[in-house]
């Protein structure tokens, strides 16, 4: 197989990632999808996109296999490790601004196994790392892929890992606004998408 075929390949795999998942997020897929899975239906589909997302990264590690690695020198390879790195922290300080067991569709189980009913909307985050731009954990995601590319394998990911993001933001836009109306038109008037080139803008 040619490295243009495995590239072709590894790309049609994210492609059907990106397909997949912007199709179960969309407000079609959850009025189908919804009342047949209630109140299991985030964790369904959180597992079935962490499945997905794994079987492409195994066909990128089957696909990439005995393809030639280039290296990149130390300074390069070290500032780009420190970006991966720096993509994580902010990863992990992004997430535990939202409730988490919602995001997992853990907490959706729970109050249904009491008989509470089914947890609100979570309000819109202005605070923390959302004072700098509107979607942190996107950030940390670019900067993780970025910082990995250090072979032929890593920089096919960033490309299409970037690639789904920067797709997917403009949905994630759709959607916020769907949800929070003029009070998020307003946050995104001040503060950046991606980059915190204002600092910190609320």
């Amino acid at each position: 197989m040619t490295l243009t075929e495995i590239h072709v390949i590894y790309g049609l795999a994210w492609l059907s990632f990106g397909a997949g998942h912007s199709f179960l997020a969309s407000q079609k897929a959850k009025s189908l999808l919804e009342p047949k899975l209630g109140a299991y239906y985030r964790i369904t589909y959180n597992g079935f996109a962490s499945l997905h997302i794994f079987a492409v990264w195994v066909l990128g590690r089957w696909l990439f296999d005995g393809v030639d690695a280039f290296a990149v020198s130390e300074t390069v390879g070290f500032w780009m490790s420190g970006a991966s790195l720096l993509g994580v922290l902010i990863l992990i300080c992004a997430l535990m601004e939202y409730d988490l067991g919602l995001l997992a569709g853990t907490a959706q189980i729970r109050n249904f196994k009491k008989g509470v009913p089914e947890p609100a909307q979570e309000p819109l985050h202005t605070g923390g790392l959302h004072r700098y731009v509107r979607h942190p954990i996107y950030l940390g995601a670019y900067l993780i892929l970025l910082g990995s590319a250090q072979d032929d394998r890593a920089i096919a990911t960033a490309i299409w890992g970037s690639a789904y993001l920067f797709i997917g933001t403009g949905f994630e836009e759709r959607h916020l606004i769907t949800l929070y109306g003029d009070a998020y038109r307003s946050y995104r008037a001040k503060v950046p998408s991606i980059l915190p080139w204002r600092g910190k803008a609320l």
